[in-house]
């Protein structure tokens, strides 16, 4: 029977959430038999390989099909949105510099807060696991979820573990994760269905409107898929309170109500 190998490796930021605490911050050692690839054994420590946007072995960056010998050094780290790293990244063609955005069925609530941020955020509750796998790599967006083996599905590219379970401070932890807070434009998008608001006139949606709205309001917003209107009533106010609040870096205002939009066309 051959020797067993052995391997050092250190895993850097966030990715350490993954690892039980002994191994935290610190290198540590792998023991392992054959020859897997770097890929198949980051994985099998618990990262998901979406999570990893850079792997140094031995100095040198190497891809995820990488062979692991006996006495390597590995540094695994993070995904690198402020810092661009193209000319050492050796695991996929280009980072993303575009940022969208897929989230899976049980994050409706921060698809809802990255939509009105102005962020393309493609989310039903219907998706399938390996539907969200496919649109992340065909349509390369950022697949964000709260399951891990999502993200160890081999389509996926990018993605990221959401850690947090309240969506008001998931979307702060997504926008300091991706280095966002400078790309926000707010009440862009349609909160239902993801498309770019287009201004529209009073009169030619006056039919559509509450009496009270046709008094107060004169600027309009509509959806040019689904047909949603959009006015600057409470909920604007409210959310451009929590805007202000998020962007300055002070505490975030007391949460309130979020309707997926001020009205719905007919």
């Amino acid at each position: 029977m051959p020797d067993m190998k052995q391997a050092l490796f250190r895993f850097y930021a966030e990715l350490n959430d993954f690892l039980p605490q002994a191994r935290r911050g610190k290198a540590f050692v792998h023991r392992f038999w054959g020859n897997p690839n770097v890929k198949d054994v980051i994985e099998s420590l618990g990262v998901p390989h979406g999570e990893v946007d850079l792997v140094l072995a031995d100095g040198a960056s190497v891809d995820f099909l990488w062979t692991l010998h006996d006495g390597a050094r590995v540094s695994v780290y993070p995904v690198f949105e402020s810092l661009d790293i193209t000319p050492v990244l050796r695991l996929r063609p280009a980072p993303l510099r575009v940022t969208r955005f897929v989230l899976d069925a049980h994050l409706g609530r921060l698809a809802s807060y990255l939509r009105m941020l102005g962020f393309d955020t493609w989310w039903r509750n219907d998706f399938q696991d390996e539907e969200l796998a496919w649109i992340s790599q065909q349509q390369e967006r950022i697949l964000l979820t709260r399951d891990v083996g999502l993200l160890k599905r081999s389509a996926v590219s990018h993605g990221y573990w959401v850690r947090h379970t309240r969506a008001r401070e998931q979307v702060v932890e997504v926008l300091k994760r991706f280095d966002l807070m400078r790309a926000v434009a707010a009440f862009q998008r349609c909160l239902c269905c993801n498309s770019l608001l287009e201004p529209v006139s009073g009169a030619s949606v006056r039919d559509r409107l509450p009496a009270k709205v046709r008094e107060l309001h004169s600027e309009f917003r509509a959806c040019p898929d689904c047909g949603r209107l959009y006015w600057k009533g409470s909920h604007y106010r409210h959310m451009s309170q929590f805007i202000a609040a998020l962007t300055a870096k002070t505490p975030l205002p007391p949460p309130s109500p979020l309707p997926l939009g001020e009205g719905k066309g007919n």
